[in-house]
């Protein structure tokens, strides 16, 4: 699925129109850490003087109050408190974890007031496994190198307060380690080979995974009946947690 069909599906239209609920409704600067296709960094022009959208590669996008910027967020190249608001979604489930306090100190550093997160919320990295045709390493789905619990996310924000928590859809894709096991042993033909993310060892596209062995077909049967074997003591949860933090005031 691109990017521009998952904007149209039905739970990331629910996912964005949270999040825009817990934005201000106007104020002077914004910065959308992780811009891509600048669907947020849009919207937050409808209520923010000036936006700035940031991404690894520079984001093309035309507005007027838009400013594309072409930067990393484990150093953000502005002022201490000299952002009103600052919107990470979908993408501290990216950051390499050794970096990911970093990432977040670096937005409380440049946050005036306003912060809001949005990541997957309790996500199974192992549901959805690949494994790359050019180095054999497994990667997640996705990309995501990180899953989040309420008390995980807190913890990376430790000079703000929480203004609101939100979460948002239901999750219901849950495995075991044994289950896991077997399909890493099948090679993963089932994992997310459609992402755009490359491989997190190599750097190099994904592929697709070759023609499976009798094997290792068993082997994907199996991974298959464990899983739904402990699905049964699974319970479904939220998709996502959206976290609407404020500056806390020093004394």
């Amino acid at each position: 699925m691109d990017l521009t069909e998952a904007r149209t599906s039905a739970t990331e239209l629910q996912r964005a129109e949270d999040l825009m609920s817990l934005l201000p409704q106007s104020g002077q600067t914004a910065l959308d850490i992780g811009a891509r296709d600048g669907y947020f960094s849009l919207r937050l022009a409808d209520r923010f003087e000036r936006v700035i959208a940031l991404d690894l590669s520079k984001p093309r996008i035309e507005h007027p109050r838009i400013e594309c910027v072409q930067g990393n967020a484990v150093a953000l190249e502005f002022a201490d408190a000299s952002i009103d608001l600052v919107l990470c979604s979908e993408v501290l489930e990216h950051i390499p974890s050794d970096l990911l306090a970093k990432v977040c100190s670096e937005i409380e550093r440049v946050s005036k007031d306003t912060i809001l997160i949005g990541v997957p919320y309790r996500q199974d990295i192992r549901v959805g496994r690949t494994t790359c045709q050019s180095c054999g390493a497994r990667n997640p789905p996705w990309g995501h190198v990180n899953s989040f619990d309420q008390q995980r996310l807190l913890e990376l924000f430790p000079a703000s307060k929480v203004e609101r928590i939100s979460f948002v859809g239901t999750m219901f894709e849950q495995t075991n380690a044994f289950s896991a096991a077997l399909m890493d042993l099948a090679g993963n033909p089932y994992g997310t080979y459609v992402q755009d993310e490359p491989c997190i060892q190599c750097g190099a596209p994904l592929g697709t995974p070759p023609a499976r062995s009798p094997a290792q077909k068993v082997l994907t049967k199996l991974a298959f009946w464990t899983r739904s074997a402990s699905a049964v003591f699974s319970k479904p949860h939220a998709r996502w947690i959206h976290l609407l933090l404020s500056k806390r005031v020093k004394d």
